[in-house]
């Protein structure tokens, strides 16, 4: 019996992560969702069991060299060969730049573009055998300038940006399909409702973006042909200033 195709999702958050994970696996994925904590993903495990999906939860720091690289060993090994990968951790801080320290800003590096890059790099060794796969990033405003407040969160993210673009020139003629989404707005969460509460009212559901029509994307993209692959794509509400 054959094992089941892969999709792993670095960063499974409650909202985005969350989504996408739903997403992949009512196409029939097995999917492998991490975060930090295990015991946070139950929910989302249970949720995708009742709707008739596989998903399995791994407790990781994907900051950790010898954790990435374990936990692409046992997916491979234990669960299947991994077709997709999402890596969508975050690391959106606000400090000011005179308040950031040094121990803050490495933390929000290592947690977009280190991480970004372990991932990555493990994702293209099991696929380049294989001739195929699909390595999503998730990217923000902030991935392409630096706002006030947000220097530490705007040098992670443009260092993934330019990552995934490497990534996308030297993977790309070997078969991998690697993207980069630039989610540039409000995402419907309970902390959005609760502390933007007068621009949700304002503008409603076109000024936040709904996280099952960003997993929407996120699947459009795994399913382009080689012929027309999208490396970048910008999401962002109708109302949103850009």
């Amino acid at each position: 019996m054959s094992k089941p195709s892969v999709c792993c999702v670095i960063g499974a958050g409650d909202a985005t992560g969350s989504a996408i994970a739903r997403r992949f696996a009512q196409e029939g994925y097995t999917v492998c969702v991490a975060r930090r904590s295990e015991q946070a993903l139950q929910p989302l495990v249970q949720q995708i069991h009742e709707q008739g999906g596989n998903a399995i939860a791994f407790g990781l720091d994907a900051r950790r060299e010898d954790q990435v690289i374990s936990f692409f060993n046992r997916t491979e090994a234990e669960v299947g060969p991994i077709e997709v990968v999402v890596f969508n951790v975050g690391g959106n801080v606000r400090f000011p730049i005179l308040e950031t320290t040094a121990q803050k800003y490495f933390k929000v590096w290592e947690m977009c573009a280190m991480a970004g890059f372990l991932a990555g790099r493990e994702a293209a060794r099991v696929m380049l055998p294989r001739g195929r796969g699909t390595l999503l990033f998730t990217g923000a405003t902030a991935s392409l300038r630096g706002a006030a407040g947000f220097a530490a969160f705007a040098g992670g993210k443009a260092a993934l940006r330019a990552l995934a673009q490497s990534m996308a020139r030297e993977f790309g003629p070997r078969g991998l399909h690697v993207a980069h989404v630039i989610i540039d707005g409000l995402i419907d969460t309970a902390f959005a409702r609760e502390n933007f509460a007068q621009r949700v009212a304002e503008f409603g559901p076109d000024g936040i973006l709904n996280p099952d029509h960003i997993a929407e994307a996120y699947w459009w993209l795994h399913q382009q042909p080689r012929d027309a692959w999208t490396f970048e794509l910008d999401l962002r509400p109708s109302v949103e200033r850009w």
